[in-house]
């Protein structure tokens, strides 16, 4: 095998200090760039992820530290996992549009020199070249991986739920939301006639067996923490998939973490003296911020005794107030509930002192 290094202008009779490696995951390839101490980036290697891990191997015995990093995606955490054990640091890191010139070209080659840049940047104490994502242990994986198995349920019985609603429409014969469950099928049975039938039958069907994987599914959520204290109005289900999406409260060393990680936080534009706050930045976790959003509709109704909902109950029952202005409330409220769920959560305060109406899962 050649040299890892040989590509570089270093002294072959000195080893390396510092390595560093971009890498641009693809699931038959590894586009590589490699940094070797203070030297430019090399050229961009590909090979194939077998013998990427010889190489790495190999190449962590020529230098003193190794170090890398590669974008999250849909390959999830095992490579960062292999790294890790062959005493490598390796950074898993938030995607990024690489092309910062709008110069529209955007390679392989080109992602993995951003990221060796990036990552020599990083170690030398830029701690804004790139953002680090939390890699959860593989218990902590595979329960969040459930949770988001319930989720893909849902939208898939929503989507065959809607062909039929949408069905129904293009023969004019309006169905009701929850067409194609038991009772309402029996009565839609004998009113609609035998073609349309036809056509709504393997879309019934569809969504009964979606509903009953997901049947099974919250059957095993429940079975993990049958005795835990939740707020009154939220659900185990709903409280299980916050937990899981999470992973570990005390991750977060204060607000300003938690909230930036919800993805709730205003956008602004502040330049001089001028400064404007927009809608929501959306840059967290778009999981957590339906559940949180989910989570405050709920408890406005069920309980209404919480502080952040009290602070804001007269405008959200003003005549005046608009469907518009309920949402942007309802957003606040969910930005401070994830505050707040984090404090009791992390022991810090009682749910009792929020104002929060407790109950045991069943």
């Amino acid at each position: 095998m050649q040299n890892p290094t040989s590509s570089t202008n270093i002294n072959k009779n000195t080893l390396p200090r510092v390595i560093k490696l971009g890498i641009d995951v693809h699931a038959s390839t590894y586009v590589v760039v490699i940094k070797v101490d203070s030297s430019a980036p090399a050229r961009a290697k590909k090979m194939k992820p077998e013998k990427f891990l010889r190489w790495v191997h190999e190449l962590r015995g020529q230098c003193e530290e190794l170090h890398s990093c590669y974008e999250a995606g849909p390959f999830g955490y095992s490579l960062h996992r292999k790294l890790s054990a062959m005493g490598v640091n390796n950074y898993v890191i938030r995607p990024i549009n690489w092309d910062t010139h709008g110069q529209k070209v955007k390679t392989d080659a080109r992602d993995a020199y951003q990221m060796a840049l990036a990552l020599d940047g990083y170690l030398r104490g830029n701690d804004r070249s790139f953002t680090v994502v939390r890699v959860p242990s593989e218990a902590e994986e595979h329960k969040r991986s459930l949770t988001r198995l319930r989720q893909t349920f849902v939208k898939e019985r929503a989507r065959s739920a809607k062909r039929g609603l949408s069905m129904g429409l293009y023969y004019e014969r309006p169905l009701p939301s929850g067409w194609w469950k038991p009772l309402n099928w029996a009565k839609l049975i004998e009113e609609l006639d035998e073609f349309i039938i036809l056509l709504l039958e393997p879309l019934r069907a569809s969504c009964q067996h979606f509903d009953q994987l997901l049947k099974d599914v919250e059957a095993q959520m429940a079975q993990l923490e049958p005795q835990a204290q939740l707020p009154k109005g939220m659900g185990m289900v709903l409280y299980e998939q916050i937990e899981r999406e999470i992973c570990d409260w005390n991750r977060f060393e204060n607000r300003t973490q938690i909230s930036s990680y919800t993805g709730l936080c205003p956008s602004e534009d502040t330049s001089a003296n001028r400064r404007f706050q927009g809608s929501i930045n959306k840059h967290g976790n778009r999981r957590l911020r339906h559940m949180l959003v989910e989570s405050v509709w709920l408890l406005i109704r069920w309980n209404p005794g919480y502080v952040a909902i009290a602070k804001w109950q007269s405008r959200l029952d003003s005549a005046k107030a608009t469907k518009a202005s309920r949402k942007k409330i309802v957003v606040a409220i969910a930005r401070q509930f994830a505050v707040d769920w984090w404090r009791v959560r992390t022991g810090q305060v009682t749910a009792e002192s929020l104002g929060l109406a407790m109950k045991i899962a069943n």
